[in-house]
């Protein structure tokens, strides 16, 4: 093949700028050739270089006392946990192959998160996942919903990592633009942890796994523009996975690392072999020279543009010495996978890469990467207009409903709040036998075996309080999860997030999009809940607008005994139910606005970051004194929802166990019982423990209401709500299902 003149029209239609451009012919002194016009363009894309968000991510706390590593620094953040142990965890998106490729964008994202917990030297142990779908009456909405959670399912379940946990969110905004987060953790002993660096000069540089094909080529340059009618013909830029061989691969890289002649290796994500031989590189401030006659190809006339630039799945980069070559061969062919070398480490800083005898790149590894070279840019944000009228909403101007059993009823079956068992019933949840906590409770745990502590986890995130409200609807999604594993008996520990937004260039976004960075540096300070890393997904728009703002959170808490897990479902028949913390009736970007009155308006509810961290440190305190025995946070819904929550779990254990519930109050029952106030949490206690209970709460000087007791069969409220647990049970099991499975 005769390669194209490279010119500013062709660098352009790559995706670079004007100015990007002058900037490669500045560095490189000459004109670069199309194979290294390609490298810039993927590791130059906002995908793979976070140019336009880099300044503000640097404004998040990403050190503290337990990380092992600073955020962005490696594969994956990595939290000590003691006895020489780490959790290795990260998020990232896959929205836009998703969009395009629902089956095989949704399962290549879970294997590639993978392939970033493994490649440090951690074992998965848990996978979880963040949703958004449009509206699920489209056949569109369902078509993708249907690929996606099919994806997931079969390459999790192939793979062999249980998916412990996840959220499913619906809104018109994600029509034709889909949000698909993927999030792994996995542990590893201290002594085992690899790092994703080359050096040693004349160390040897293998590609190991699956062999390299054109699918997934210029799949990060496509995840840095927009979604429009001409992304249908970018399915070539979808990877298509195989998790059997991930499974081997796994298997391979463990033995190897544990064999101690590892001294890097890096997963071949974004941009294949361009990303992972120059980010090395760059981090052990050294060179590669590869040969690409030596790359396993599996298609014919494969060009050095399509091999450096190749997706394809299943593939790691790996540095060892020379002396090591037969072992680390031995390895791999031991789990039938190709392991060739196909280059060396080199001392200038250079990715030298030869093909059919020729010289098709030679550039500088640190002006590729991240950090290094790659261009850096301050965008102007601006307030959208449509903050300002929407803040006028005055919630006294909404009609009060006349039957509140229809409305609760209705709000059960919303997809926002009914049960995802559809979707859960198709993940594994507890293959390796470690999944203590049903998916159905708060947080997902997970036992470290071998030891009594377990990790709780939780993705979360309510994108219409971000729009309404960027700072503190991102401030909200780090303390809902972080309430989220607290309700499961776990301190909160980390975070991972992945920041889902719209085109950068436009101002309007750029604003979200700061704000929101903004209130999660504020909250995880708040927290003590560092950043581990993440991901940045922008251009997430269609021709209609773009998506909410959606800064997903992947909280990460630590539970020294498991026999400490708190479970959500109601016990025992004239137990105690108290709600903790204040009620306030806020109803701005609630889902009883949305869905009653199809209204998204308002302000998201305020929060006090000192009182929410007050709330877990209460919560936390009363477990250990075993005063707790149920738990649920209220979030989406209010507290009739959580209620009905609370009964439908303690149903599904076998137990039919409802609530009677009476609450004094000077607000409207919509808002008292849908309002959707931060910092709030119900629990049961047994009646002999009441006074202990109020005693020692007291001591925290913290608001509380005693408002009922568990009762037999019913949900009973305030004289105006009185429905059957196994009406309710079903409306809310099923809705989804009935949903999606409609033909409308």
């Amino acid at each position: 093949m005769i390669e194209p003149e490279v010119t500013l029209e062709l660098a352009i239609k790559h995706g670079l700028s004007e100015d990007e451009y002058n900037k490669i012919l500045e560095i490189l002194g000459r004109i670069p050739t199309y194979t290294e016009l390609g490298m810039y363009s993927v590791m130059w894309s906002e995908h793979c270089s976070y140019k336009n968000s880099i300044a503000e991510l640097k404004k998040l706390p990403r050190t503290g006392s337990r990380l092992l590593v600073k955020a962005g620094e490696e594969n994956a953040g990595l939290v000590d946990i003691g006895d020489e142990l780490a959790i290795a965890f990260k998020i990232e998106s896959h929205n836009h192959p998703s969009a395009v490729e629902p089956y095989q964008g949704a399962a290549t994202g879970v294997g590639g998160i993978m392939r970033d917990i493994f490649t440090m030297g951690a074992r998965p142990i848990a996978s979880l996942n963040s949703l958004r779908f449009g509206n699920i009456n489209l056949p569109r909405t369902r078509y993708l919903l249907k690929g996606v959670v099919k994806g997931i399912g079969d390459y999790g379940n192939s793979f062999g990592v249980p998916t412990v946990a996840g959220e499913v969110y619906f809104d018109d905004s994600y029509n034709e633009n889909p949000i698909v987060n993927a999030m792994s953790l996995g542990v590893v002993k201290h002594n085992e942890i690899v790092k994703a660096i080359a050096k040693g000069e004349g160390n040897l540089v293998f590609i190991v796994g699956s062999l390299t094909g054109r699918d997934g080529i210029h799949g990060a340059t496509f995840a840095s523009e927009e979604i429009s009618e001409k992304s249908e013909a970018k399915r070539p830029s979808v990877q298509v996975g195989d998790p059997f061989t991930e499974k081997l691969l796994l298997e391979a890289t463990l033995e190897a690392i544990r064999s101690g002649v590892v001294v890097g290796i890096q997963d071949m994500g974004a941009a294949g072999i361009t990303c992972s031989t120059t980010e090395m590189s760059a981090r052990g401030k050294c060179g590669m020279e590869i040969n690409l006659d030596l790359v396993p190809v599996r298609e014919k006339n494969m060009t050095s543009y399509e091999i450096m630039l190749s997706e394809s799945q299943e593939r790691m980069l790996l540095v060892a010495k020379p002396e090591h070559e037969e072992m680390i061969k031995k390895i791999f062919a031991k789990w039938d996978l190709k392991c060739v070398v196909i280059g060396h480490v080199t001392s200038n800083g250079n990715v030298k890469v030869i093909y059919k005898g020729n010289k098709v790149a030679d550039v500088p590894a640190e002006t590729l990467v991240l950090g290094g070279g790659a261009p850096v840019y301050y965008r102007e944000s601006r307030v959208p207009a449509y903050i300002e009228s929407i803040r006028k909403f005055d919630r006294n101007t909404i009609k009060e409903p006349e039957d509140y059993n229809k409305i609760l009823i209705k709000m059960l079956e919303s997809p926002n709040i009914c049960s995802r068992r559809w979707i859960t019933y198709q993940y594994d949840s507890m293959v390796r036998t470690n999944t203590f906590v049903n998916i159905t409770d708060d947080a997902a745990v997970v036992r470290i075996k071998g030891t009594k502590k377990a990790l709780a986890m939780k993705t979360d995130c309510n994108p219409r309080y971000v729009y309404l409200n960027p700072y503190l609807g991102a401030e909200i999604a780090v303390a809902e999860s972080a309430r989220n594993v607290v309700c499961v008996g776990a301190k909160p520990l980390a975070i991972t997030n992945c920041l889902n937004f719209g085109n950068p260039y436009k101002p309007e976004n750029f604003w979200q999009f700061k704000e929101a960075v903004r209130g999660l540096g504020d909250a995880c300070r708040a927290f003590d809940t560092p950043v581990t890393g993440g991901n940045v997904s922008f251009y997430n728009e269609a021709p209609d607008g773009p998506i909410y703002p959606t800064p997903v959170i992947g909280m990460v808490g630590e539970i020294d005994d498991v026999s400490n897990v708190i479970s959500s479902d109601f016990k025992d028949e004239g137990d105690i139910i108290v709600l903790i913390g204040e009620t306030y009736g806020h109803i701005g970007g609630s889902e009883y606005l949305s869905l009653i009155h199809d209204t998204v308006a308002g302000d998201a509810p305020p929060i006090d970051l000192n009182k929410e961290k007050n709330l877990y440190n209460l919560c936390l305190n009363l477990n250990q004194k075993g005063l707790i025995k149920s738990a649920h946070d209220l979030s989406d819904g209010g507290l009739a929802v959580a209620l009905c929550e609370c009964s439908i779990a303690s149903l599904n254990k076998g137990n039919n166990m409802g609530a009677e519930v009476n609450i004094k109050s000077d607000l409207r029952n919509d808002f008292l019982l849908f309002g959707e106030d931060q910092s709030r949490i119900i629990i049961t206690i047994s009646s002999g423990k009441l006074s202990e209970f109020e005693r020692f709460i007291n001591s925290f000087s913290f608001p509380y209401s005693v408002i009922g007791k568990t009762i037999k069969d019913r949900i009973k409220i305030n004289g105006i709500i009185d429905l059957d647990i196994l009406t309710i049970a079903d409306i809310y099991n099923n809705a989804l299902k009935r949903r999606v499975e409609a033909i409308v």
